[in-house]
């Protein structure tokens, strides 16, 4: 599981940095937060197959976390998408998505299922084979929820040596592997976990998108290995923080500190930073852990 940021930008898209987007990959199965303008392109530098994107997750409709879904939209269409799209955003989203599609899209080749989330809730809103994926309330000017990404717990590994020595057949593994012992022909149960070894602990991780600085979110965040959460200003800004409801590095650090997460990554920076060291330090004074976001980077769970 990987996550590639896409863009980590604020409002205006700059020389340095794209709009808000991130690809989480699971086993080969990508999923879109967010979709900024220009995402598509930054998709294409990424040198992702994105045309394997199942499922979009869009964390609230300012312009700069969904002007480039349209755009993607379309260029599916061009690229002869056939399986159906899965969009999941806040419900004020859809009648708009859809007038845009009808005006722009012709002859669709593909279907775009649309799931309103409820954003005032934690909630399982996604789940497939390879990951289960909640929202979370956020505290924005406007509807917003957070993303918490987390793997599907794995089966466990066959110890090839043990399935030897009892003389295991083949057809037995897959049933062993989900928790089923062993009766031998001379009628020994042999316990299925002395013939496995658990898989890894499956990761979990969590994007926290625009918002103010909520005290309480660390209660949500529990489970989370890796957190990316906005951190739009620094200290010297924390009144615009407050009245545009977002968050300065040291607010994000605070969240992650609460959380007790692994590591945390920052972005949406204001266009105000040229240099987001100051930003870093900020953070690092309070969690260490911290790390900057930039495009095409790849952060491993």
């Amino acid at each position: 599981m990987k996550v590639t940021i896409i863009g980590c930008g604020s409002a205006l898209p700059t020389m340095h940095h794209n709009n808000a987007a991130q690809v989480v990959e699971a086993d080969g199965h990508l999923y879109l937060i967010d979709c900024g303008e220009g995402t598509q392109v930054w998709l294409r530098r990424s040198k992702l197959a994105f045309s394997r994107i199942s499922a979009i997750f869009i964390s609230h409709i300012h312009g700069d976390h969904c002007f480039g879904l349209i755009g993607l939209i379309s260029s599916f269409n061009l690229l002869d998408r056939e399986k159906p799209l899965h969009i999941y955003a806040p419900k004020e989203l859809e009648e708009l998505l859809f007038t845009q599609i009808r005006m722009f899209c012709h002859d669709m080749g593909y279907e775009i299922i649309f799931h309103a989330v409820d954003t005032t809730k934690k909630q399982v809103i996604f789940e497939d084979e390879k990951v289960t994926v909640k929202s979370i309330p956020l505290n924005h000017r406007m509807p917003c929820s957070g993303f918490i990404f987390s793997e599907r717990q794995k089966l466990p590994h066959i110890k090839r040596e043990m399935v030897d020595f009892y003389k295991v057949p083949n057809y037995k593994l897959n049933a062993i592997k989900n928790g089923e012992d062993f009766i031998t022909e001379d009628g020994e149960i042999v316990p299925y976990t002395r013939l496995t070894t658990p898989a890894k602990k499956p990761r979990t991780y969590a994007y926290c998108s625009d918002t103010r600085y909520m005290p309480e979110l660390h209660k949500n965040l529990e489970e989370v290995d890796i957190l990316y959460h906005e951190a739009t200003y620094a200290n010297d800004r924390a009144e615009q923080a407050a009245k545009y409801f977002h968050s300065t590095a040291e607010e994000a650090a605070k969240v992650a500190k609460a959380a007790g997460v692994e590591k945390l990554f920052i972005g949406h920076y204001s266009q105000r930073y040229n240099d987001e060291t100051c930003l870093l330090r900020e953070a690092q004074a309070v969690f260490p852990e911290t790390y900057l976001t930039k495009e095409n980077q790849e952060i491993s769970l």
